[in-house]
């Protein structure tokens, strides 16, 4: 008996034994950790600062003034800075009471080639053959900008929509002349003197006080540019005047001598003490420039131009001369001291492989001034390449 229960109890503490064994091999689970470790928490009061940053920034957006903005024409979309000293961003056209002197170092250089054309009678399909002529025989029509000064009296805002129905992918401002007039000093001149002197003068200088621009382009209103090439139009921008503050081609079919006698010409040159008369004597044989075709750089220009024009005018008594007496007197204010642009550019009448512009040679409008009677011209077909019939429909109705 005894031996039997010393067994079991040896069975017994044997199973115990295993029992222990099996629970001693079994491993305890480790924590599971994500694959992504939380984010840090925030220092104390992190938040807080962060939106009070927040709400600092929105109260600069709100109280303080701009300092730059983008004009919408503008193709490469630059930052213009605000003229401090105006209540409204600088403008193309400001009117008499936005008008004020501007430091040169303030003024913004307004990007793009920009052309400015001044007529005495409104010809729509005229100034649309001139726009389209000149974008088709540019290589960057998108940077190319016009601005047509029209007679006072006409809707420059029916123009205006009546153009862009025609070229509605085309940079285009129409100015009534009448707020531009009010800004010139005007001289003490009347009737078709005054009307010359503005169709020919204030071409060339209205640019300067309306537009922040180192260099222009004037055309005739009544000029086609022939597509001979792409890039006529940068050529002519890109062109080097110098010292010059204009670029004109030579029209050597007209003389000097042809004009004005000579003789009384050196008399003044050698006793009228004035800057604009020539240093040395005049050359009967010298070339006439054509101001048809016109490259100016206002930075160079002289504000004693308008003043020797009209000098030259009442010492020469020019209104009895033959031909434009104003532009006369602007080609001796002039007197080697124009950049000579390629002869290609000179005006021409009919068509040749070498020139890049000729006359308009469509229908005209009936003018009242003499100037405009005088260049009219017989009907050609060149100007129908540029402008379709449907679109002249539009423009004359």
């Amino acid at each position: 008996m005894a031996s039997s229960s010393e067994s079991s109890y040896h069975a017994s503490e044997s199973g115990l034994t295993r029992r222990a064994g099996v629970s001693s091999n079994r491993t305890v689970p480790s924590p599971v950790r994500p694959d992504v470790d939380p984010p840090p928490r925030p220092r104390p009061g992190m938040q807080k600062l962060a939106v009070i940053a927040i709400v600092a920034l929105g109260c600069l957006q709100l109280f303080l003034s701009p300092t730059h903005f983008r004009d919408p024409k503008d193709p490469h979309r630059s930052w213009i800075p605000i003229d401090p000293t105006r209540s409204a961003p600088i403008s193309k056209y400001p009117t008499s009471d936005q008008q004020s002197s501007r430091e040169a170092n303030q003024e913004v250089e307004v990007p793009g080639i920009h052309i400015f054309s001044w007529t005495d009678c409104l010809n729509l399909p005229m100034l649309a053959v001139l726009t389209n002529s000149t974008l088709s025989s540019s290589r960057y029509p998108e940077d190319v900008f016009f601005h047509f000064f029209i007679p006072p009296g006409e809707d420059d805002k029916l123009s205006y929509y009546k153009l862009k129905v025609i070229l509605p992918n085309s940079n285009l401002e129409i100015v009534g002349q009448k707020n531009i007039k009010e800004r010139l000093e005007l001289p003490n001149l009347e009737g078709d003197s005054l009307q010359t002197y503005l169709d020919e003068v204030a071409p060339l200088v209205v640019p300067k006080s309306h537009l922040s621009l180192s260099k222009y382009v004037y055309i005739s209103p009544d000029t086609i540019i022939m597509v001979t090439d792409t890039g006529q139009i940068e050529e002519l921008f890109g062109t080097d005047l110098g010292p010059y503050a204009i670029g004109a081609a030579e029209d050597c079919q007209k003389r000097l001598g042809e004009f004005l006698n000579i003789e009384v010409l050196n008399a003044i040159q050698r006793t009228a003490a004035k800057s604009w008369v020539s240093d040395k004597p005049y050359d009967k044989d010298a070339c006439m420039p054509d101001f048809n075709v016109v490259l100016v750089d206002p930075r160079k220009f002289d504000d004693t131009f308008t003043e020797a024009v009209l000098w030259w005018t009442k010492v020469l008594d020019l209104e009895s001369a033959r031909g434009n007496h104003i532009r006369l007197a602007m080609a001796l204010t002039l007197y080697e001291k124009y950049q000579k642009l390629p002869p290609s550019w000179k005006l021409e009448t009919s068509i040749t492989d070498e020139k890049k512009v000729i006359e308009f040679d469509g229908p005209r409008a009936e003018c009242r001034h003499h100037r405009t009677e005088q260049q009219s011209s017989p009907n050609g077909d060149v100007w129908e390449q540029y402008l379709p019939s449907k679109s002249v429909a539009i423009l004359t109705h």
